[in-house]
């Protein structure tokens, strides 16, 4: 796996890009000089952890055979106040539309978190509390 960071302005504008061609603008923020024009790099985190556990969740669903309508994830991270800012706290909270099955979704859940997201057991494995709740609508 590889991908491409370019820069795209004199301060910290970046665009990375993967070998197919999508891409993900990065910034810094506006009190370091950035413009705020891309997400910063421990969103990207955040975010990194929400979809992978997200997909895991939504291919669980679907072998289980349940009607999932939609799934939206809020995330949450805490982090030390001295340099550098590491995580020391994640908190993913799931969201899930449909007709399902309430042990099915935790179990799913549960599976992701614990032994299928590479994303949040790499970040566990850095001493990163993970903890995550799931509601159903």
């Amino acid at each position: 796996m590889t991908v491409e960071l370019n820069r795209l302005d004199d301060a910290f504008l970046f665009e990375t890009s993967n070998d197919e061609g999508q891409t993900v603008r990065t910034d810094g923020s506006p009190d370091i000089g950035g413009q705020g024009a891309g997400m910063r790099p421990m969103q990207l985190v955040l975010s990194a952890v929400a979809s992978c556990s997200s997909i895991d969740i939504v291919l669980l669903l679907k072998k289980q055979r349940q009607a999932l309508d939609d799934l939206k994830v809020r995330v949450e991270g805490k982090r030390v106040d001295t340099e550098p800012r590491l995580f020391t706290d994640i908190h993913l909270h799931y969201i899930l539309f449909g007709n399902l099955d309430d042990k099915k979704v935790e179990r799913a859940c549960r599976l992701s978190m614990e032994k299928l997201c590479s994303v949040s057991l790499m970040l566990k494995a850095g001493g990163v509390n993970i903890t995550w709740d799931y509601e159903i609508r």
